[in-house]
């Protein structure tokens, strides 16, 4: 069974780090571009970051760029997130995909999806 699994989520003050982790299992992250996705309540699900099959090309939205970094580590089957200098507006639902291209602008081209994370950002 194909499955995606995103951990780390959880508490955390404004100005703080979380470190999202996206865990696949029956098949080969490095075969995939992998994009991080996220929905606030009421809102629509908006792209993050994504990241190349080759791990050479990232993508990121304007409101997480210096602030947000996306890497994956072949050996472990994992893609990242360190989200630094957290803010309130990142508070949401995370969700992590796999799909043939590093696009963040259209989720529907992404073929597997996990479960999702909350980031609560608050003080």
């Amino acid at each position: 069974q194909l499955q995606l699994v995103e951990s780390g989520g959880g508490l955390v003050q404004p100005g703080g780090s979380l470190r999202l982790s996206c865990a696949a299992s029956g098949f080969t992250l490095d075969y995939y571009a992998i994009g991080w996705f996220r929905q606030a309540p009421g809102k629509e699900r908006e792209g993050v970051s994504c990241i190349s099959r080759s791990g050479g090309s990232t993508n990121y939205a304007d409101s997480v760029k210096g602030r947000f970094t996306i890497s994956r580590d072949v050996a472990k089957n994992m893609v990242y997130l360190q989200m630094n200098s957290l803010k309130p507006e990142d508070t949401a639902v995370y969700y992590c995909a796999a799909g043939h291209r590093c696009v963040i602008t259209t989720p529907h081209r992404y073929t597997y999806w996990g479960q999702g994370t909350q980031v609560t950002v608050s003080s």
